[in-house]
């Protein structure tokens, strides 16, 4: 209880900076700037709206994650220009995407495994396989995303690097990145479901989304 107390108030100390940051942006008359910082903002409520809507319980350090990502990614990253400020933001952030959708991915496919009304039992080599490619794949897809709108909107999503102002290089860098932190992931629920004993933070993680979600599982 102690635990979910706390990341509850870090998102809560979150969500005010981003409200006095769009407060300040409109008194400024910043109006894009307020714009996205509102949205930022709406961001941060959706895991509490999908836990409720989809009776699906998140654990704390879950949402946690999911909310500094977002706020590191378009707050710091795009509002506070720290993707130019510092060049490993972009792959820091991409790393840690990899982290959050690979265990997306094994929480999909782990369910679908335990869940009676599936009629479906898959080997944890392959849990942790769709795990990493999972991510892997929605990486891509993100890449397609950002190429489409520099293309057509002359954006500039896809950002020099190293010397290489096409955006190339930060492509591959990003798809890199996002395949080592999803591999980290894999390795780690794969470890999970071949020695249940094993601690780690995924683990943990993993232990706790079962005993909130007695009902996808058997045991």
């Amino acid at each position: 209880m102690r635990i979910r107390v706390t990341h509850q108030r870090i998102t809560i100390a979150l969500q005010l900076i981003l409200l006095g940051e769009a407060l300040f942006a409109v008194w400024g008359q910043r109006w894009f700037t307020a714009f996205l910082t509102a949205m930022i903002i709406a961001i941060t409520f959706f895991p509490l709206l999908f836990e409720r809507r989809f009776r699906i319980h998140i654990p704390p350090e879950l949402q946690l994650a999911a909310i500094g990502f977002v706020f590191a990614s378009l707050f710091l990253g795009e509002i506070r220009d720290y993707y130019t400020r510092f060049w490993w933001w972009d792959m820091a952030l991409h790393t840690m995407s990899g982290f959050l959708l690979g265990i997306l991915g094994f929480l999909l496919v782990h369910i679908m495994n335990e869940t009676e009304n599936i009629h479906v039992h898959m080997k944890p080599g392959f849990v942790a396989f769709f795990a990493f490619m999972f991510a892997l794949g929605v990486g891509a897809l993100w890449e397609i995303f950002e190429f489409t709108m520099d293309s057509l909107f002359g954006m500039n999503m896809q950002k020099p690097m190293l010397g290489d102002p096409s955006g190339l290089t930060d492509t591959m860098w990003d798809l890199i990145v996002d395949a080592t932190g999803a591999l980290v992931i894999s390795v780690l629920g794969w470890r999970y479901l071949k020695n249940p004993d094993k601690r780690s933070f995924l683990e943990r993680w993993i232990d706790s989304f079962i005993e909130r979600n007695p009902r996808f599982f058997k045991r």
